[in-house]
């Protein structure tokens, strides 16, 4: 009986130390990145920081074409992985028969783990020359084709996880729409889909994360040009986002030089970005959850 209870102990003890050991190393890393990039505050005047040109090599640290660049091509990936993404998981949990969903769901769950540089090699030499021609532009190079590539990775993350949580939506739910004369795509749209909403929101955040956070494939497909995006025309133009700039030049600055100190604020600034957007996923999540409890109750 005591061998028990020090077994539970023990089992208590490190399943706690485990979570928390994900909030002690985030806390970690922020603070690794302003030890390492709240120096560039000092050595570069805020208006040069946040000025239109990225040039390092002259003394130019404007991060504005970087934000913006990320914040393009993650938007392009969004508006086509979401729709996408929510109308896979509708299919493979509601419509598909059962021996296309055994199919299907191993098969997203895979896709979801292809390493990024796969999809950059598939990006240079097959996308990125179909969008050249097709869209008859100089170089298909781009921030659009930075987005389909994002998107593509961004799509299995969220049909498994929207997936998943359409799947666990009581069956009663349906049977009681149906039973009241509910067509099927009534049942779908109106009873179940909102009964999961708050797992698909999680799935459409997680998918941005992943878009956002990207490096691999958008250094590889985006064209690395740290211009400053003048209107939609800029979809179809290379582009640099942060994470490209970060992982393409720190292994060649010196340690401790402005040039450094700017890449680790960059990365402060991606840090604080990512933090948002689950803080914003969080809270709709929980308002969804509370909302929910209240109908139920």
């Amino acid at each position: 009986m005591q061998s028990r209870s020090w077994k539970e102990f023990l089992i208590t003890r490190m399943i706690k130390i485990s979570g928390y050991s994900a909030i002690i190393f985030v806390v970690m890393i922020f603070i690794f990145l302003l030890r390492e990039g709240s120096a560039t505050i000092v050595e570069v005047p805020l208006k040069d920081l946040f000025s239109t040109r990225w040039y390092p090599i002259e003394g130019y640290f404007g991060i504005l074409p970087l934000i913006s660049g990320s914040i393009i091509v993650t938007i392009g990936a969004t508006l086509i992985a979401v729709p996408l993404g929510v109308c896979c998981a509708i299919f493979i949990a509601e419509i598909a028969p059962r021996w296309v969903r055994e199919f299907l769901k191993p098969l997203v769950e895979l896709l979801a783990g292809l390493p990024s540089v796969m999809l950059g090699f598939l990006g240079i030499l097959v996308i990125a020359p179909a969008v050249r021609q097709i869209l008859n532009v100089p170089t298909g190079l781009t921030a659009f084709t930075g987005a389909l590539l994002l998107a593509g990775m961004a799509i299995p993350t969220i049909v498994s996880v929207a997936e998943d949580s359409l799947d666990s939506v009581p069956r009663t739910y349906r049977d009681a729409a149906l039973a009241m004369g509910a067509t099927k795509w009534q049942t779908i749209w109106r009873v179940t889909l909102p009964a999961a909403r708050s797992g698909v929101l999680t799935a459409v955040m997680l998918g941005v994360g992943r878009a956002i956070g990207e490096t691999m494939t958008v250094m590889m497909v985006t064209g690395n040009a740290p211009v400053m995006p003048t209107g939609l025309g800029s979809l179809f133009r290379p582009v640099r986002t942060m994470t490209a700039t970060i992982a393409a030049e720190m292994g060649e600055v010196a340690n401790g030089s402005v040039h450094y100190h700017t890449l680790f604020f960059i990365g402060i600034v991606l840090f604080v970005i990512s933090l948002l957007i689950n803080l914003v996923a969080a809270r709709i999540v929980f308002r969804q959850q509370k909302r929910a409890e209240r109908i139920l109750s």
